[in-house]
């Protein structure tokens, strides 16, 4: 049998692409039926500065970090790659900045000075597989390097 491989110029530009479409569909907040699966493997395990998940609760968790905020603006720099196309398995890291839009709520119960953004500058570390509907993250970490503002209600209150 024989296994075909794709060129690594190939796949480096689909995991840029991936992780432009995952930054996408964080901010548009469109989430349909398992819409994570269009990203992750359904192993993956999640770290942020909120905790860790694993699986399914993935996108769970996802969500609900989301609807803490009114909106978001997430950005992706510096997009590093090492593909291992035989074995098709890579791993990724970029420079992220993101911006939250606390809740008009939020602003209120924090008074008229309340700062409306929370905005983190970090980078995100990333391990991936190629399944046969392409690559998809396997393993996510987001690494916080300095935050500007508040974090939502009920997180470091």
């Amino acid at each position: 049998m024989t296994t075909q491989t794709q060129p690594a110029e190939t796949s480096h530009a689909e995991i840029r692409t991936l992780i432009h479409q995952l930054f996408r569909t964080l901010d548009e907040r469109k989430f349909a039926a398992a819409w994570i699966l269009d990203f992750v493997t359904e192993d993956v395990r999640m770290e942020t500065p909120l905790g860790a998940t694993e699986g399914p609760d993935a996108a769970r968790a996802t969500e609900e970090a989301l609807a803490r905020y009114d909106r978001t603006q997430h950005m992706a720099a510096g997009i590093l790659t090492d593909v291992d196309t035989e074995a098709g398995r890579a791993i990724a890291s970029w420079n992220a900045l993101m911006t939250h839009v606390h809740h008009d709520a939020t602003l209120r119960e924090r008074g008229a000075d309340a700062d409306p953004l929370f905005t983190v500058g970090g980078h995100y570390e990333a391990d991936l597989r190629r399944t046969p509907a392409g690559w998809r993250f396997s393993r996510v970490a987001i690494r916080a390097i300095w935050t500007k503002g508040q974090p939502p209600l009920g997180i470091n209150d």
